[in-house]
């Protein structure tokens, strides 16, 4: 297996809820810190919702590995950020058998 190539650094974020003081709560974004990554595209695919046009792209995104229980490590409905990019991630495998280095699924939504 090859090394992965670590070449972008994403935001990890965590969903995060604030009361809204009526009773209910807001869903916002915490960032939890800056990984290395390798990011690569996988499959594509364009369907309607609401009226508008949706590309959803899945992802292979790799990064370094860290202990179970970590904030550091990537777990399913957090997101990486790079800018104004957002994937979701849906999945996250450890890549070896070391646990050197974790693979996480993502999706990348834009409305086209």
């Amino acid at each position: 297996m090859r090394q992965p190539h670590l070449n972008r650094t994403l935001v990890l974020e965590a969903p995060s809820r604030v009361a809204d003081g009526a009773g209910g709560y807001v869903e916002s974004w915490e960032a939890l810190g800056t990984l290395w990554a390798e990011v690569s595209a996988r499959t594509g695919r364009e369907r309607e919702a609401g009226g508008a046009v949706v590309s959803r792209t899945g992802y292979r995104i790799v990064v370094r590995g860290a202990p179970v229980g970590s904030s550091m490590r990537p777990a399913p409905e957090q997101r990486f950020r790079d800018g104004t990019r957002v994937w979701l991630i849906r999945a996250v495998a450890e890549r070896d058998g070391r646990g050197a280095y974790l693979t996480c699924y993502a999706d990348e939504e834009v409305a086209a």
